[in-house]
């Protein structure tokens, strides 16, 4: 699905070769950096980097890929990402497994004044408490926000900034991508987006890569109105590959009245959510 090559390539066609002290006439046709310039300023030959792009050269030092991440400006999740990719061929990460421990469903439980959900690498939701069905009046588990973002939802749906969320889930799932290159599952999911999406297949080809962050996620609900969150994403201490995300809205704030007043909506949990198509998991 991804490959150090095609990171390497999109990477290229990005650096504004002014910024790196190369200076452009007219004439240049090439978009970003020439090959031989990456090269150049990498301290490595032409023809390494070369075999590099074109997926023959398979085994990249740490110090080659460090000296690529400089050049290219790369930020720390793209670094990470470029070395994973390199270490594809001599290490396959194992998948991780989808059951969630019986301590983190109590954990949800607990936060009764704040969406909360457990998400795995492909962004299936495991879990989630009463909160987040209410907000995405949609039943946990049996949602996958990839394909609610692309296929079940547009600019004018529940996201209210749904340009950025596109950007994060392909960011996100292409991180995926580079860690599991051959599980069956992420990779139907991703055909399946591609199939069914421009967007998505857009993105894709830009090939960029999104750690989930902190940060503000904005809602557009049809009942309770706006709501401005915060979101938290926490990863246990272990190897499942979980997230667990918490969306808070700040004390005194309108969205805090929204979210106490989508709380007592009643016990019809999918309530206000028109439903369009099918939802499932990956």
């Amino acid at each position: 699905m991804d490959s150090l090559a095609g990171f390497l390539r999109t990477r290229r066609s990005r650096v504004d070769p002014t910024a790196v002290g190369i200076p452009i006439d007219r004439h240049r046709r090439v978009q970003g950096l020439r090959r031989e310039e990456v090269a150049h300023l990498s301290g490595v030959s032409v023809d390494y980097y070369v075999r590099l792009e074109q997926g023959r050269a398979t085994q990249p030092s740490d110090q080659v890929l460090d000296a690529l991440a400089r050049v290219l400006g790369l930020d720390e999740t793209e670094s990470e990402h470029l070395h994973r990719l390199a270490r594809q061929r001599r290490h396959r990460a194992k998948t991780p497994g989808g059951r969630v421990r019986p301590e983190l469903l109590r954990i949800l439980d607990l936060m009764a004044d704040a969406p909360a959900l457990i998400m795995n690498h492909r962004l299936d939701v495991l879990a989630g408490n009463r909160l987040a069905r209410l907000l995405y009046g949609l039943p946990m588990p049996g949602l996958n926000t990839a394909r609610h973002i692309f296929l079940e939802e547009d600019e004018r749906g529940l996201y209210a900034d749904w340009e950025a969320c596109t950007r994060n889930v392909v960011g996100h799932l292409r991180l995926a991508a580079g860690k599991y290159p051959e599980e069956p599952r992420l990779t139907s999911l991703i055909g399946e987006l591609a199939m069914g999406s421009e967007r998505f297949r857009g993105l894709w080809a830009r090939a960029d890569v999104r750690a989930r962050t902190h940060g503000r996620r904005t809602y557009r609900h049809p009942l309770v109105g706006l709501l401005e969150l915060h979101q938290e994403s926490l990863m246990p201490p272990d190897e499942s590959g979980m997230e667990l995300l918490i969306l808070s809205a700040a004390p005194g704030s309108p969205s805090e009245d929204g979210l106490r007043l989508l709380a007592g909506l009643g016990t019809d949990e999918t309530a206000g959510r028109p439903r369009k198509g099918r939802l499932g998991t990956s």
